[in-house]
């Protein structure tokens, strides 16, 4: 909403001196927000005066266009010239070339002089052309940013302006007005008028307001008038498309008299183009009292008016020059010759007003606000008196803006008012609101005093009545956003003030934080990054061919996943049973842009749908659906575990001068999820696994001491990478965090670190080539006892000097005691019990 400063002043004590920021730092006080600043002066500076032509001789030039050589004088005769400057010439008559032809001698014209300067950052200044030295402009309504009629110059007259030579024209166009726009939330539509506004002024600044609809002497009732019907037989939600309807009759009005300069000046700074004189009176109208109108040319008119909905089929011409086909849901005002306008959204081009307009029928309505929003949207017909409609407007000013439109009639327009009238329809009652004594306090932090509550709900316009327990509060008319106590107690905080409400933190109340999960997915997730992983998002959609490759260990195995009913497309129509489709192709989109050496990360739910999915019905809304609902309801949700999983290509670290980097390899992958269950506490069983997705021998199987897999890690296959244009060996792993955190302790037990030193023990163990080597490490962990500390893996070799079906594991085993330093006799004691136990299991003899 624009509201011109000058407008507000009428009914708002606001200083002389303030400036639209001024305005709008107020306006915020009370919950509106800050748009533009719109004044003309930022644009357009003087001197620009009134002149008037002398004389005017046209000059063929040789191009065949007409020149007209002018003088023009810009001060009353007999006066001198008090402006000074280059070009100005000090007698009072400057000499300027125009090319518009739409005047003549003697007319009084707007003359930019030199030193002016016009929007677009056009000056003005003495120049030579045509043979003469052109001292200034005659000005067009264009060039001064008035307006967009070019048909020429701006013949003062013709507006019905006679002022005196050399006065300032900007102050003559209303040119050093001013405008502030601010933005209207919805439920606030009262303050799209400069009555709303100016009212929301004076609370914020705690000044005196004079309601501009007290200024208009109304008839109390209104009968005999223009016979009008309110039919409405299919109304939405139960309530009736309009229920008020005023009509007014204007006669032997003067259509074509020119608008006034101050009204026009007025609509172009609040953003509304003038158009004709009725026009723009009742678009002033709307903008001062909130109350769209509208005006018909009542020769048109074919008998009664009826408000009706539209008829299937029905067509209408509106405004716009376009033919629309009415839906029934469609508000209708209609004649004997059929539909005549959109209610409250557009009228029709076969009753619209011209300027052989002599006879005008005003119309203000009050229309529901459910049908007047649907019209819109459905027309795609935005108005300035849609916008208003189905945001509320008061429905006791219908009456009083009719008049307003006919007195404006009668006065510019050289109009006769009718006596007689049309008012129908009934209404709407009183909203009352209880609102308890202490509610308002408890609801916004602060004590409100019973004189800061009664005056801030008078002040809104509403009767307070004090009862026992609070008060009863009847809502203004026109506030129809106040239906309930909460809306009552958010009007005091906001007329007390916003800034009084005092600033505090909640406390949280124990026991609450992040869950054991939230927890343990933290720490996963920060370890990994602190690993130097690089964490990403992938694409949640798959297709069902990435699913099959992913979701199931073994080729062709039973695999069921979640198929979208309306995908983005075909390649992407499953959700993922498994995260690495995405990251593989995270992976490739950044190796094919030159990232060769990466390694990522996810952290994200896979769908795993059951035998159950989805319900057959739908709760229905408005009740609480009951605990077996409910039940009923998450039974038909696909399990959603967490899964996290990487993908490593490339190498581990960039190539230096001294520094050879290394590839990452199946064994990197494994160290990142046992790195996951190390810091939650859980020990993962390592042994040789198979999965499609994984190198037939470079794979391993992940699992819980229950026996439970996890997940896999290990090179992925060969002609997976192919098929995908990615490195060869590159490597993955993906574990079901969820089952980690099930099979984690609530709380991890640091061990205890000794203070005695280690003593270290290698040996080396041949055994069958089938045998895990984790088997191995296991039997060595057992037969060690207490004093073993670690035991690693650190070499695996076959070849010359091993046996064939056989191969080398070299073992590092730490021995260490709590109590005392271990003699070599000790460890050497504790690694013959380890490998007695590896040898009499898998046949292991030491190399």
């Amino acid at each position: 909403m624009r509201i011109p400063l000058s407008w507000l002043r009428e009914f708002a004590q606001v200083p002389a001196e303030a400036t639209a920021e001024d305005v709008m730092a107020d306006l915020v006080k009370v919950g509106f927000e800050e748009e533009e600043v719109h004044r003309p002066t930022d644009e357009l500076t003087g001197p620009v005066v009134v002149g008037q032509v002398l004389s005017l001789v046209k000059e063929p030039q040789s191009n065949g266009k007409t020149i007209n050589w002018c003088q023009v004088r810009v001060v009353p005769e007999g006066q001198e010239q008090t402006l000074t400057g280059d070009g100005i010439d000090p007698s009072g008559v400057q000499g300027i070339i125009c090319g518009a032809h739409n005047f003549v001698e003697g007319d009084k014209v707007v003359v930019t002089l030199p030193g002016a300067v016009l929007p677009g950052n056009f000056r003005i200044s003495a120049r030579k052309t045509y043979g003469h030295l052109s001292a200034g402009m005659i000005a067009s309504v264009r060039e001064l940013g008035i307006g967009d009629d070019h048909d020429g110059i701006l013949v003062l007259s013709r507006i019905g302006l006679d002022p005196e030579i050399g006065s300032d024209a900007m102050e003559l166009l209303g040119l050093y007005d001013q405008a502030a726009e601010i933005n209207v939330t919805p439920d606030r539509g009262y303050a799209f008028s400069i009555r709303g506004v100016a009212r929301e002024y004076a609370h914020a600044t705690g000044t005196s307001f004079v309601d501009p609809a007290s200024k208009v002497s109304a008839p109390a009732s209104l009968q005999g008038g223009y016979g009008v019907k309110l039919n409405d037989d299919a109304p939405i939600y139960g309530k009736p498309g309009c229920d008020r309807f005023v009509a007014r009759t204007v006669r032997g009005v003067d259509a074509s008299r020119p608008t006034p300069p101050w009204m026009s000046a007025r609509l172009r700074l609040a953003g509304v183009r003038s158009i004709s004189l009725p026009v723009d009176i009742s678009n002033y109208v709307m903008l001062e009292l909130g109350q769209p109108n509208h005006c018909y040319d009542l020769d048109k008119l074919a008998g009664d008016i009826v408000v009706r909905r539209a008829v299937a089929g029905e067509k209408i011409a509106t405004l716009d020059d376009k033919e629309r086909t009415l839906d029934v849901e469609d508000l209708l005002i209609t004649d004997n010759s059929g539909a005549i306008g959109i209610a409250g959204v557009m009228g029709g081009a076969h009753t619209e007003v011209s300027d052989s307009t002599t006879n005008v029928l005003v119309e203000a309505a009050h229309f529901d606000e459910v049908s007047i929003a649907r019209s819109r949207r459905r027309h795609k017909l935005p108005s300035e008196a849609s916008k208003r409609f189905e945001r509320g407007v008061d429905w006791h000013v219908a009456s009083i803006a009719a008049q307003r439109v006919v007195d404006l009639l009668v006065e510019l327009a050289g109009g006769t008012a009718d006596e007689t009238g049309t008012d129908v329809g009934t209404a709407p009652d009183a909203v009352t609101i209880d609102l308890p004594a202490g509610f308002a306090a408890a609801r916004i932090g602060i004590d409100f005093t019973e004189e800061q509550i009664t005056t801030s709900l008078m002040d809104l316009g509403a009767t307070v009545e004090k009862t026992a327990s609070g008060y009863l509060v009847t809502a203004p008319s026109w506030r129809n956003d106040l239906e309930t106590k909460e809306d009552l107690s958010e009007e005091i905080a906001r007329l007390v003030g916003y800034d009084n409400i005092p600033a505090t933190l909640p406390v949280a109340p124990p026991g609450r934080g992040l869950s054991r999960s939230q927890q343990q997915k933290r720490r996963v997730v920060q370890a990994l990054a602190d690993a130097g992983l690089t964490e990403v998002l992938s694409y949640p959609f798959v297709s069902k061919a990435s699913n099959d490759t992913f979701g199931v260990a073994v080729e062709g195995g039973a695999r069921t996943a979640l198929k979208l009913a309306n995908p983005i497309s075909e390649e992407h129509g499953y959700l993922r049973t498994s995260i690495l489709p995405g990251l593989i192709e995270v992976a490739r989109r950044n190796h094919s842009r030159g990232f060769r050496d990466l390694a990522v990360y996810e952290a994200g739910s896979v769908f795993l749908p059951g035998e159950k999915l989805g319900t057959e019905s739908i709760p229905p809304l408005g009740i609480k659906p009951s605990d077996e609902v409910l039940d009923g309801l998450y039974d038909g949700v696909p399990h959603q575990p967490l899964h996290i999983a990487a993908v490593l290509t490339g190498h581990d670290s960039p190539a230096a001068a001294t520094h050879t980097p290394r590839a990452w390899d199946w064994a990197d992958a494994l160290d990142i999820a046992r790195l996951m269950a190390d810091v939650l506490g859980v020990e993962l069983v390592v042994s040789q696994g198979s999965h499609q997705a994984f190198h037939p021998g470079r794979a391993a199987q992940l699992a819980l001491r229950s026996g439970d897999v996890v997940g896999y890690a290990g090179e992925l296959h060969p002609k997976l990478l192919a098929a995908h244009d990615m490195p060869a060996r590159s490597v993955a792993l993906e574990v079901n965090v969820d089952a980690l955190f099930d099979a984690a302790a609530d709380v991890i037990v640091a061990k205890h670190i000794s203070g005695f030193p280690v003593a270290t023990q290698d040996v080396a163990l041949v055994v069958p080539q089938d045998v895990p080597a984790d088997s191995v490490l296991a039997a060595l962990r057992e037969g060690a006892g207490e004093l073993l500390e670690d035991v690693s893996l650190f070499d695996v070799y076959a070849g010359p000097g091993i046996d064939e079906g056989k191969k080398s594991l070299a073992f590092g085993l730490r021995f260490r005691a709590d109590d005392r330093t271990l003699t070599a006799d000790e460890a050497s004691e504790a690694r013959a019990a380890a490998v007695a136990v590896a040898a009499e299991r898998f046949g292991a003899v030491q190399r």
